[in-house]
């Protein structure tokens, strides 16, 4: 739903700075979002200005950290400011200086200390800086029920200071769901949160089965553990079974070729991808991890505990060899398909912040 005629005329005045770390069509849910965001921003007629930041880290060098600052300080005063997550949870000592002059709005997907793979030192790093950051600004935008709760519990984040605006779903034709074997889907960048190793592990237990595994998502973001993961495949011969395609141009099709999806992530913030396998009609099997649960109902979908590799394999199974289970999930999926928010609800929420934000 569009804003009316006066709150189209106000936007029409209102500048919205968008500020984010590395490349905006890398393609990952966050960005996903992001881009996204912009855009309907701009139909809905705000002015929105896109600020690109080197890629941010605790570990940054200081020639990048300085280009954060100059870039924050081209803003001007008062402005009202989006900061991606990825960024504002690093740059605790920036948002602190420029929480006066500009008017912070922080953008979190999910807690980088969540984040899989992290030594405690590296998390409790992440976990304070964040925390000073998100203390830094007037308001937080997250994208689930979920990450509000987080912050409320463990950021101490007041719970009135938080406008939750879940990613949409564009609508779409539903899978056949025919395919002779049948075909897993996996839609995610291969990192360690994302748990393609569960899946691998799980899928090895089931080679007497008929089925083609196909994982979609970047490969660029962690090679080592690309390359662990390509081994552990091959080690478990299942080379020819499990297809890694990269990324890909146009990610619906792959949607209407599946049969399944099966994702086992450790956590996940909202899980863009679950949203569109369930508008493409796909039953679909997870791990009860973070937010999932919250958007994934039960009948649609088999949820089993994070890094169970044997749970996974049977919840395979049962889904492959149960006869009435995959039609009875996907009908499910179909159903929940009709109750997705679409791109342009969420949009109308992040505008109202914003507009009140310009306000205040």
């Amino acid at each position: 739903m569009m804003p009316g005629a006066p709150a189209i005329m106000a936007a029409m005045s209102t500048n919205l700075y968008f500020v984010y770390p590395g490349d905006l069509d890398a393609a990952t849910g966050g960005y996903h979002y992001d881009r996204r965001l912009i855009s309907e921003l701009l139909d809905m007629g705000l002015q929105v200005h896109p600020v690109a930041l080197p890629q941010c880290s605790l570990a940054m060098e200081n020639n990048s950290r300085q280009q954060v600052r100059e870039r924050l300080a081209a803003i001007p005063d008062q402005a009202v400011v989006i900061v991606d997550g990825l960024a504002l949870g690093v740059l605790d000592e920036e948002a602190q200086a420029e929480a006066k002059r500009l008017r912070l709005i922080a953008l979190c997907h999910h807690p980088l200390a969540l984040e899989s793979g992290l030594d405690e030192a590296q998390q409790r790093a992440l976990f304070d800086s964040e925390k000073r950051a998100l203390e830094s600004v007037r308001v937080t935008l997250v994208t689930s029920d979920n990450t509000r709760r987080i912050l409320v519990d463990d950021y101490s984040v007041p719970d009135d200071c938080i406008t939750v605006a879940v990613p949409g779903v564009d609508k779409q034709t539903f899978a056949a769901c025919t395919g002779d074997p049948p075909r897993l889907l996996t839609v995610a960048t291969l990192t360690q949160r994302k748990a393609h190793d569960v899946l691998i592990d799980a899928l090895a237990g089931l080679v007497e089965l008929g089925w083609q595994a196909r994982f979609v998502g970047g490969d660029h973001f962690d090679p080592d553990w690309v390359q662990q993961l390509r081994q552990r495949a091959a080690n478990a011969g299942l080379r020819e079974r499990i297809e890694f395609a990269g990324s890909v141009p146009d990610i619906f099709p792959e949607y209407l070729e599946a049969d399944v999806f099966v994702l086992p992530s450790r956590f996940e913030g909202y899980g863009m991808v679950f949203a569109e396998a369930l508008a493409a009609g796909l039953p679909i099997i997870a791990a009860r991890a973070g937010a999932v649960p919250d958007l994934v109902p039960e009948k649609a979908s088999l949820l089993v505990p994070p890094d169970d590799a044997s749970a996974l394999g049977d919840a395979i199974r049962r889904l492959l060899t149960q006869e009435g289970l995959r039609q009875q999930l996907q009908d499910g999926a179909r159903e929940v398909a009709s109750t997705l928010p679409n791109w342009q609800d969420s949009a109308k929420k992040v505008f109202e912040l914003v507009m009140g934000v310009n306000q205040s």
